[in-house]
């Protein structure tokens, strides 16, 4: 797809934007390459999504998914993401052995990534530990969560 301005301000909605001016009947790799380029182009590398969660997003939206082009699109990106499977499952708070378990992981990571200089895997490292405080907190402020449950994910 030639390059263009886009109009929508958030990646969502640019994913959006990009599938609906493609104006296709069904989503597969081509179409999510075009929704992923859009992304890379507007908001950076860090900012590029998994082809299984845009096909997501997109057939949320009422898009018809070529199911095994999505599968193997994804299948291809997640090969090629050499962090992928370092902090595949890394976030563990169910407990608070899980959470130290968790939490020793990271920092080895962020100890490897700095030792090597690796902005990237600091960068990762940072956002993974910030989407589980997020989690924790949300847990904690849950009036529908059981009082000692919402009590450790504070603690935590």
């Amino acid at each position: 797809m030639k390059r263009r301005e886009w109009k929508s301000r958030t990646k969502r909605d640019l994913m959006i934007e990009v599938w609906e001016h493609l104006d296709c009947e069904t989503v597969g790799a081509r179409e999510l390459e075009a929704v992923t380029e859009a992304v890379r182009e507007r908001f950076g590398e860090g900012a590029v999504e998994s082809p299984a969660v845009v096909a997501r997003l997109l057939a949320d939206e009422g898009a018809e998914l070529r199911h095994a082009e999505v599968l193997d699109a994804d299948a291809r990106w997640r090969t090629q993401d050499p962090y992928e499977a370092m902090f595949r499952n890394v976030l563990k708070f169910s407990t608070f052995d899980e959470a130290a378990v968790s939490i020793r992981r990271l920092d080895n990571l962020r100890r490897q990534f700095q030792r090597k200089g690796d902005r990237e895997g600091l960068r990762l490292v940072r956002e993974t530990v910030l989407k589980g405080k997020r989690r924790a907190q949300m847990i904690a402020r849950n009036a529908a969560v059981n009082e000692r449950k919402r009590d450790e994910k504070a603690e935590i």
